[in-house]
């Protein structure tokens, strides 16, 4: 049969320019019966992106020919980015296009795009030549009828440039100002406006919950699953059968605990903990075993792949499956029975894995404890908590020290842990927001998180050494550029990293966040070096993990809530069971790109979608406080304004550059800085300054602020400025990247 590699390899390795099918089939010597399938395998080639045909009739490679296949990042102003599906050579990051060459693509669509201009420095601009898949046929916006009558839906994503004409007939009696999700009918083109129809009305924009259907609809996340999916669930009943525990090890008679947040409903880890008679910690995390109940290729399986994560609102989850696994078979509840993957380790005094292994088991969890609780304990010597958990005691003790004893190991290596809050909502009974606080962070979450961290280092080298073929994770090193910024601003404020831009590793921006702690300078260097960093992602290649200082890692730890996590659950279970299919495994051509980049995606999507439902309740708790005025940090410079986090509310506004009229301002984007032209004035990053709530913009999402006053710069000294740890309960609250 005629494969698609063979093809490629074909046009790769036979032929030295774009070739007719009259040339393929003389190169390839192909039957006659077999000329149909070629000219398929074209036409798939080029949906696919991988092949363009160009003048004459001709198929060339897109990689030989400054052609660029990727996902299309539209900016609001107009403009766009193309983030490339594989590495391109001579590419250094992303294509920018230019309005006038998006060509009709429209946010987040696949595309091809030519490559037209190339700097020295590897940046690239282009034009964008084929819409290889439209990213959704939905849009979400706010009905408007215009005075000829003429309905209109504006979408409430700003990257999607145009307003999409409603016939009168399909406007599902939407009244002007309705939030409406519409389908597009006919897409725009260079002479015509898109045209849709409406599907569903959600109703008045400030209606309670609307906001969360929006979002929901406007990053198409499904919230309903598939009916055979849910048959599948639950037929599986809600406990598990005595055969399902044959041939596994049994850790009953273990102590287990789980330690989740308060308001948690699944819990897919478990902790076990003992001192070895050689004085070392045998640890083990003991994971729900979700591959066990849902079998590759099955519906459960299909539906949670289209997901690739669960969302979490602030109010509710998306979860990844269905209730009757997400809190029910696949939840480690406790004083009940279930199936796990358990990483078992021993870990040295200096936090080393000195031997490992990794089992099918089953646990049942003795206690389900909070990190409250357990905090409680473990920094309370009086707390009635210590009372109540008097049996585990011990246990947690334990933990605390394998915590210090890891944790200090990956600081010794340079792990890198950004000192940043994260928000958090305090409600009434009715679900009002009263007030936003910087989430609490405690020993809790710490070891909590530790000993994830090293379960999943551990299984990562084990896969690696198996050389079976898996999904791991992976952070690159930031990009030379954006650290000679990075360095261009610390520099002007007395600090530096202390190496070249190429040659920057882990330990260096450790130290230098050790070196501005606890000074005026902390903030602005912790959200600028967060900036300075790549974003993690997914890849079948093993690239280590730059803000952790590992070699090697790969998620392990969360199969109920990420696909990446089930495959990795899989790989362990065919390498254990049967040692041919896992030699067959590896022997495999199936990609695991394509699956890399979707769930990478996937959860830039889930991200996306949670920070946005964050600010919708920020805005909306700030809608009755105009003409206040309010305490915060310069989180952001730009040649537009500046970005203040307000400190005792923990909300971020602009303060427009317009609005500073006492002088005119020019921006620096190396040191990121406005400096005032006559007086000499000058904003910037970790500056504290006296702000007023001018104006709240709930359609879009935006706090506009005027500058009252500056209370503390931050600016070069030759000995920095020592400030109070304690200034504000949000400096206090540690946070490190959510999803490592």
């Amino acid at each position: 049969m005629l494969k698609a590699d063979l093809v490629l390899a074909a046009l790769r390795n036979k032929v030295d320019h774009p070739a007719t099918v009259r040339e393929l089939l003389q190169r390839l010597q192909l039957p006659r019966e077999q000329h149909g399938t070629l000219r398929r395998r074209l036409r798939a080639l080029v949906e696919s992106g991988v092949l363009i045909k160009v003048r004459g009739n001709r198929y060339g490679l897109s990689d030989r020919m400054r052609l660029v296949r990727g996902r299309v990042q539209v900016n609001p102003k107009g403009f766009g980015f193309v983030t490339p599906d594989e590495p391109v050579v001579n590419l250094d990051g992303d294509l920018y296009v230019a309005g006038i060459n998006l060509n009709e693509a429209m946010h987040g669509d696949r595309v091809v795009a030519r490559v037209e201009s190339q700097r020295v420095d590897g940046r690239a601009e282009g034009r964008i030549v084929r819409i290889l898949e439209h990213a959704t046929n939905l849009l979400v916006g706010r009905l408007e009828i215009d005075e000829s009558g003429l309905a209109y839906v504006v979408p409430s994503d700003r990257r999607f440039l145009m307003d999409v004409h409603i016939p009168s007939g399909d406007r599902q009696d939407a009244s002007p100002g309705k939030v409406v999700v519409a389908e597009l009918i006919r897409w725009p083109t260079a002479t015509r406006s898109a045209v849709g129809r409406v599907t569903e009305v959600l109703g008045d924009i400030d209606a309670p919950g609307v906001e969360t259907k929006l979002i929901i609809r406007k990053f198409g996340i499904p919230d309903s699953y598939p009916p055979d999916a849910i048959a599948e669930a639950r037929a599986l009943g809600d406990r598990i059968r005595p055969r399902d525990i044959t041939k596994r090890t049994d850790f009953r008679a273990f102590s287990t605990v789980t330690i989740d947040g308060e308001t948690a409903r699944d819990f897919d880890d478990a902790i076990t903990l003992k001192r070895l008679p050689n004085g070392n910690f045998w640890l083990g995390v003991h994971i729900a075993d979700v591959s066990h109940y849902v079998p590759e290729g099955g519906p459960l399986d299909r539906s949670a792949y289209d997901r690739g994560t669960s969302v979490y609102f602030p109010e509710r989850a998306v979860h990844m499956f269905p209730e009757e696994l997400s809190t029910g078979l696949c939840s480690l509840n406790p004083n009940a029975d279930r199936l796990v993957q358990s990483c078992l380790m021993e870990i040295d005094e200096t936090g080393d894995v000195r031997r490992y292994e990794i089992h099918d088991g089953v646990i049942q969890s003795d206690a389900r404890m909070t990190y409250t609780e357990v905090n409680a304990i473990l920094k309370e010597s009086n707390s009635p908590k210590v009372e109540e958990y008097r049996q585990f005691v011990p246990l947690l003790e334990l933990m605390a020290e394998a915590f210090e004893v890891l944790h200090k190991r990956r600081r010794r290596r340079g792990s890198i842990d950004f000192d940043l809050p994260a928000a958090e909502f305090l409600t009434d009974d009715e679900g009002r927001v009263e007030a936003v606080v910087a989430a609490e962070r405690n020993i809790a979450h710490r070891l909590i998180e530790e000993f994830m961290l090293v379960a999943n280092e551990t299984v990562a080298a084990h896969l690696q050494g198996q050389k079976m073929p898996v999904l791991y994770r992976v952070h690159e090193g930031p990009e030379p550029t954006k650290v000679k910024e990075f360095e261009a601003f610390t520099a002007s404020i007395g600090y530096s990293l202390g190496v070249p831009a190429d040659r920057v590793r882990p330990q260096h921006f450790q130290r230098l966040l050790g070196r501005v702690r606890d000074t005026a300078e902390e903030r602005a260097v912790a959200v600028l070096m967060l900036r300075t960093m790549q974003q993690a992602r997914y890849d079948t290649v093993s690239l280590g993990h730059f803000g952790l200082a590992t070699r090697t890692y790969t998620h392990f730890t969360s199969p109920i809530r990420r696909y990446p996590d089930l495959v990795v659950h899989r790989a362990l279970r065919m390498c254990r069971q049967s040692q041919s299919r896992c030699t067959e495994k590896k022997k495999s051509s199936e990609p695991l790109r394509n699956m890399a980049r979707h769930t990478s995606e996937m959860e830039r999507r889930a991200e996306n979608a949670e920070r946005e439902a964050v600010q919708w309740r920020k805005v909306r708790f700030m809608s009755d406080k105009v003409g206040d005025e309010f305490t915060g940090w310069v989180t952001g410079v730009t040649a537009f304004g500046l970005f203040v986090e307000l400190i005792e509310h923990f909300v971020e506004g602009l303060v427009h550059i317009s609005s500073m009229a006492d002088d005119y301002y020019r921006f620096s984007d190396q040191v990121h800085e406005l400096r005032g032209e006559n007086t000499r004035k000058v904003y910037r990053i970790g500056n504290m300054v006296r702000v007023q709530l001018v104006r709240v913009d709930r359609e879009h999402r935006k706090l506009e602020l005027a500058l009252v006053d500056v209370l503390e710069s931050v600016r070069k000294a030759e000995a920095p400025t020592r400030v109070p740890r304690a200034r504000s309960r949000a400096r206090n609250v540690p946070r490190r990247l959510k999803r490592r």
